[in-house]
């Protein structure tokens, strides 16, 4: 008879919070959904940053917390592609490119197409994120991030619907806005994540200095006086630093020229 203790059975179970934190990012993203097929775009694009703060808070309390787990990183994936990936397509889809279809019957499917272009590029994005997690340099991002790509397609409907501007008079805009914004995604173009990586090696309970508490308090303010106008600067100038720091890198690495060589 074999008196050997048997390991204990795998729980079965997942952990709440964190899950329960995703599961409001989700719905949030769903709820712009809704929205924006009610006509109520400034409430949708205001749901689709609160879940990218839901999607920014997921995570850190999984670790924290120490109940990270497989489950728990498949199912942020499946959230932030309705979060960012569905919503912001639709959003736009209502707001501006649906009406490319009084320009023609080609024009028309242009709008929709370009939805669904940067609801497969969100989807394409995420899934090579999941398949470079623990390869990459963490202190990059290798295209825009989902988040930072749906912050830029709703802060320009929000902003532009705040100034009074219909989607219809900015459609051509919006066909631009959405496909650039689905094609960094999916770019070779570095982003930086804001985290610490190789070159970091401190400990992440190390002081910062006062001045970036002063930052973080000046935005804050800003954000309340004009949230609109001041995400739209932000996650534009931060889509606009990919394709920025390419440029300089090319400059930085173009061999000097020789003065004898000239003619």
């Amino acid at each position: 008879m074999d008196d050997a203790p048997r390991p204990a059975p795998r729980s079965r179970g997942i952990y709440l919070l964190p899950n329960l934190l995703t599961t409001g990012g989700m719905f949030s993203g769903f709820y712009a959904i809704v929205a924006a097929a009610s006509g109520h775009f400034e409430i949708a694009c205001i749901a689709v940053f609160v879940a990218a703060l839901f999607d920014g808070v997921d995570g850190r309390i999984a670790r924290l917390t120490g109940t990270s787990s497989e489950f728990g990183v498949q199912y942020d994936s499946l959230a932030d592609l309705v979060s960012f990936g569905m919503a912001p397509a639709l959003v736009m889809y209502h707001w501006a490119l649906s009406t490319l279809k009084l320009d023609g019957v080609a024009l028309g499917k242009a709008g929709w197409s370009a939805a669904f272009l940067y609801a497969a590029c969100a989807a394409l994005r995420l899934a090579r994120f999941n398949t470079q997690v623990g390869v990459v340099d963490k202190r990059w991002f290798i295209g825009l991030a989902s988040p930072a790509a749906a912050a830029v397609v709703v802060s320009f409907v929000w902003t532009m619907d705040h100034l009074g501007y219909s989607g219809e008079q900015l459609r051509y805009g919006a066909l631009a806005v959405t496909v650039c914004a689905g094609l960094l995604m999916v770019s070779r173009l570095r982003y930086t994540s804001f985290k610490g990586g190789r070159s970091n090696p401190s400990p992440p309970s190390e002081r910062v200095p006062f001045v970036l508490l002063l930052v973080v308090v000046l935005i804050i303010v800003a954000v309340s006086i004009y949230p609109s106008l001041v995400l739209l600067a932000g996650s534009w100038l931060y889509a606009l630093s990919g394709p920025l720091l390419w440029v300089w890198n090319k400059l930085r690495r173009r061999p000097p020229v020789n003065p004898a060589a000239l003619p």
